[in-house]
């Protein structure tokens, strides 16, 4: 199990670096206040090929492994979460569906222009009765004739007002659970789907979620993705392997929190004496170094299983889980350290702060994901003892 980066990957770590504390964080508190990014953020993360991560060289992207995309990530989210997110969906699920289901000419339309970052991508599943209970989808396709007619709507929509490019999920035979549900790839502008306004988040600034609406859409037979009745687990295979991705995320922005507190601790005096002298604060510090190296090794181990090829639903899911509990304890512990300052608006502390707390909910709540690693806890003792459990 190597997790040594090649010299490329190192090579687009350090432009990744340089490109954060040069142009992208000397915006941060913009992004914060007008809850927009910034378009020539944009324009430079695209020539850089940011946007291309996940895309076949084939297709003019990178290409990258898990590995390297991980590593990619990692240093994307010790910048404005909602810059990085923006970047992360479309690399992650927005365009993974494509890549891993497309047809030849799915991927001759798309994924070129996705890797450029001209189209953007975004995953639509989440509806009102359909969170947790993915299964419990409203949104319907009916097949008629060479097309599919899609109704319903969607909600908490990353992208949406960016994207030209999503993959939906609708129901195609309502009598089949599971197995009735499709995935289709749906493009702006088609008549009858419509964006509605921007939610106001707790957190997330500059990154846009939406509803989305479908009325009477038509969508071309040739833009179903993947086979009809795959969409359910289709969707659970693009979630699963992404979530490899959303560990890393939260361990760069724990690292980067730790970074603060060290610097924070070694400055700030009480007491005629730097605050890392006490006790208390250097326990603090300890457990969050701790909890950060561990969910490293987790993050980059699930990351090589991707790329060998494994099955990884419980070990992705306890990256995602343990992952998004290092970051909401790794920030509040941050916060703490930094007393009254950590509160403040106009230091990063308190938006990492506010900015943690998704991450135990979307893509997978902590309690879908404890649900996932249990029932693969039974899959794997039922197949080794040859017991029903």
């Amino acid at each position: 199990m190597n997790f040594a980066f090649s010299e490329d990957t190192l090579a687009l770590k350090e432009l990744v670096q340089k490109f954060i504390r040069d142009e992208v964080e000397p915006f941060a508190n913009q992004i914060e206040e007008q809850n927009a990014i910034p378009p020539h953020l944009v324009k430079t993360a695209k020539e850089m090929g940011l946007f291309s991560l996940s895309i076949p060289e084939e297709y003019g992207g990178l290409g990258l492994d898990m590995v390297s995309k991980c590593a990619v990530l990692e240093e994307l989210a010790k910048t404005h979460n909602g810059f990085t997110t923006l970047i992360s969906c479309h690399i992650g699920i927005g365009s993974v569906g494509i890549v891993e289901f497309g047809s030849p000419a799915q991927k001759e339309k798309y994924l070129p222009r996705m890797a450029t970052g001209e189209w953007i991508g975004a995953f639509a599943l989440t509806e009102p009765s359909a969170g947790s209970n993915a299964v419990n989808l409203k949104t319907t396709a009916v097949r008629k004739g060479d097309k599919y007619i899609l109704n319903g709507s969607k909600h908490y929509i990353t992208n949406a007002h960016d994207a030209h490019v999503f993959t939906v999920m609708a129901v195609t035979d309502p009598t089949k659970g599971a197995k009735g549900i499709s995935s289709f790839i749906v493009e702006k502008g088609t008549p009858g789907f419509e964006v509605g306004a921007p939610e106001k988040k707790l957190g997330l600034r500059g990154s846009n979620s939406a509803e989305l609406f479908f009325e009477n859409v038509e969508i071309p037979a040739e833009n179903l993705l993947g086979l009809e009745g795959t969409g359910y687990v289709n969707a659970l295979k693009i979630l699963a392997n992404g979530r490899a991705g959303m560990a890393a995320r939260c361990l760069g922005s724990s690292q980067k929190l730790l970074e603060h507190s060290m610097q924070h601790a070694t400055e700030r005096e009480q007491f005629s004496q730097p605050i890392f002298n006490f006790q208390a604060i250097q326990h603090m510090l300890a457990d969050m170094a701790m909890q950060i190296e561990a969910l490293r090794a987790l993050t980059y181990r699930v990351a090589w299983m991707v790329d060998q090829g494994t099955r990884v639903v419980k070990e992705a899911a306890m990256a995602k889980l343990y992952g998004s509990e290092v970051y909401n304890r790794v920030a509040d512990t941050a916060l703490q350290i930094h007393g009254g300052l950590g509160y403040m608006k106009d230091y990063p502390i308190e938006r990492y702060f506010r900015d943690a707390r998704i991450t135990r909910i979307y893509e997978g709540t902590s309690e879908i994901q404890r649900n996932i690693i249990a029932s693969e806890l039974g899959r794997e003792y039922h197949n080794k003892k040859g017991v029903n459990v």
